[in-house]
């Protein structure tokens, strides 16, 4: 018996000393757990802060690229309009010049005049018909021109259809040295007013809108009765519009509406005025 008893107390005594350890090792197992689970949970913070970083990032990003993207469309609204403006007026220009060269060209199939086909119907603008003794509206601002002979005429004529000629072929630049050298020749003839009204014109389409003014300013202080008056005038107007004279272009349109009530160059006026006023 004494044999069990000893086995029973060895057994009793290991228990004893197996439980003596376990409240050692519980502990610093349940340690580790609580750090392990310390750190999994920082590690998932961290993870998650990273993420809200990111998130943050991603949006300033996309609200810099909207606004990026804002700004280009301005500017790209902002260069259609400016291409739509720079398109009417070259429409404006050319449609202009080609309306006065057409019913240039329909007066001279009606015209009496022995002039060659494009100064016919500027010579009857500007002189009296044959077997008349009532001058034309700028024959009377040269009454004074020195009487020319029929060879010299022809010959003037002639200059005068050539630079008209090389205004209708395009070549404004040539029309243009070809106009001022008529002028110069023949500064008190009746064609000189259309002469300057069309050296005006070739100065405007190439949008050399200072010497145009010139040309246009001229012809009215020198021919104010001249039947290119009226466009004249709406030429100024439309030159102090493009030289930024806004004010005085208003006011020049206006004395156009005004002045030649009914005419073409009024309605051209009111059309001008309008859009001026409404800021275009």
């Amino acid at each position: 018996m004494k044999p069990l008893a000893s086995k029973i107390a060895a057994k009793a005594s290991m228990a004893g000393a197996f439980a003596s350890a376990m409240l050692f090792v519980v502990p610093v197992f349940a340690q580790d757990s609580r750090l392990s689970l310390a750190d999994r949970v920082s590690l998932l913070e961290q993870r998650a802060q990273n993420k809200d970083q990111a998130a943050a990032a991603q949006v300033n990003q996309m609200q810099q690229m909207q606004s990026q993207l804002r700004d280009m469309q301005g500017q790209i609204e902002e260069l259609q309009h400016q291409l739509q403006l720079l398109q009417d007026k070259s429409k404006d220009q050319y449609v202009d010049l080609d309306s006065r060269l057409g019913r240039l060209e329909a007066g001279n199939q009606q015209g009496t005049a022995p002039a060659s086909a494009s100064s016919a119907p500027a010579a009857s603008a500007v002189a009296p018909a044959a077997g008349s003794s009532a001058a034309a509206p700028a024959q009377a601002a040269t009454s004074a021109a020195k009487p020319l002979s029929a060879g010299d005429r022809a010959a003037m004529e002639a200059s005068y259809d050539a630079a008209f000629k090389t205004l209708r072929g395009g070549d404004y630049v040539g029309a243009s040295r070809q106009f001022r050298t008529f002028i110069e020749k023949y500064p008190d003839q009746p064609l000189a007013s259309n002469a300057l009204y069309w050296l005006g014109e070739s100065y405007y389409v190439t949008t050399n809108y200072k010497v145009a003014l010139e040309a246009f300013q001229q012809l009215l202080s020198r021919f104010p009765q001249s039947e290119k008056a009226p466009d004249a005038l709406l030429k100024v107007g439309y030159c102090q519009y493009e030289l930024k004279q806004v004010p005085a272009a208003a006011t020049t349109l206006k004395a156009v509406i005004s002045k030649y009530p009914g005419s073409k160059a009024a309605s051209l006026a009111k059309e001008r005025l309008g859009r001026i006023q409404r800021g275009g």
